[in-house]
């Protein structure tokens, strides 16, 4: 009987001072001290929104030969953080790729060769798609690159969108020459830099939307035939030679094409874009230890995404590679393994 009677008392007590705590704020706010003066709303800031990852574009150009052998890679490590900004552009349908990417598998009209027309092709359906978003960065890479999506978020927040901007890395230390075709079957010597494809480029949509009219539909592949090169080289020559723009040199884009052990651990974290492949007839790949042999993952990016000190990770990336011997053809394996690639990133403790 006293118990009950004590936690009456203390239930009664703990309400009048809930009561009280509630008066005393709302007479506070009522004094001189405690009204705030509503600010009247002034003009609208005409700063623009701080760049997200939501406002790029990135397109990966493929094509049927490296559905498996370059794209599930892809698919398994950075394509799985920036799903959504992510478009991959190739020559024929894959049902196991559309049921995993969905609409942002882009079957393109263009030919599976490796040609100046199949390659510009290419470019031209991701140039018209990146216009058609309205996004408001275009970003170039090829399927055996590793897009580190941090670092070029911090790169591209680090132009104003006053400025024409095009990023890559040059594949050669002078510019290149084309010969220009001009009325009366003359032609003239043109010089421009380019950004190299296979490392990575970006455009910002101001300077995109001045490309057009060299770019957009069926132009871009004129254009390309016109001075006799590839899609790379056309982008460069649209932006310096028809605009009167300036290359963005960039070391931080990489492609297979340079000697990737140089880069050491503790730079990886900085670099917007890696690759791999083979080199003057040897494996070039950054030297970074995980828990897949070299024959598992001979690009050694895999490790990149993941901690190698993480026993699940690793269980989960080791199941992975025995899914992918026997799952392509199979659709509950594909199923299964599109299940297990979004748990390795769930634990996955390093973001780049």
């Amino acid at each position: 009987m006293q118990c009950r009677l004590l936690r009456g008392l203390a239930g009664a007590l703990l309400t009048l001072l809930c009561m009280g705590l509630l008066s005393l704020r709302y007479h506070s706010s009522l004094s001189p001290q405690g009204v705030q003066e509503t600010p009247e709303p002034g003009p609208p800031s005409s700063r623009p929104p701080e760049l997200q990852l939501h406002d790029v574009f990135i397109a990966v150009k493929t094509t049927r030969a490296f559905h498996r052998s370059r794209l599930e890679l892809l698919l398994d490590t950075w394509v799985s953080r920036t799903r959504e900004q992510t478009f991959i552009f190739t020559d024929s349908p894959d049902e196991g790729l559309q049921e995993r990417l969905g609409s942002h598998l882009v079957v393109t009209n263009c030919s599976a060769e490796h040609s100046h027309p199949a390659l510009s092709c290419k470019m031209a359906a991701e140039f018209d798609a990146f216009l058609a978003s309205g996004l408001r960065w275009f970003c170039h890479v090829d399927d055996d690159n590793y897009v580190n999506a941090r670092a070029l978020l911090k790169l591209l927040k680090a132009f104003p969108r006053t400025r024409d901007v095009y990023i890559g890395r040059p594949s050669l230390n002078r510019p290149i020459h084309a010969s220009e075709p001009r009325p009366r079957n003359r032609t003239r010597l043109v010089q421009f830099w380019f950004a190299t494809g296979g490392a990575g480029f970006c455009i910002n949509r101001k300077l995109a939307l001045k490309m057009a009219p060299w770019a957009s539909g069926p132009r871009f592949v004129d254009t390309s035939a016109l001075i006799r090169l590839p899609d790379d080289c056309t982008v460069g020559y649209i932006v310096e030679c028809k605009l009167g723009g300036r290359l963005q040199p960039s070391p931080l884009f990489h492609s297979h094409l340079e000697t990737l052990q140089l880069l050491g651990a503790a730079q990886l974290p900085e670099q917007v874009t890696l690759s791999y492949g083979v080199f003057e007839g040897k494996l070039n790949v950054i030297k970074l230890q995980g828990p897949f042999s070299p024959e598992e993952d001979p690009s050694r990016l895999r490790p990149i995404v993941c901690p190698s000190n993480n026993a699940t990770v690793n269980f989960l990336l080791h199941t992975l590679s025995c899914l992918r011997r026997y799952g392509h053809g199979n659709s509950r394996l594909e199923i299964l393994l599109s299940v297990v690639s979004d748990k390795v990133m769930e634990q996955c403790s390093i973001e780049y």
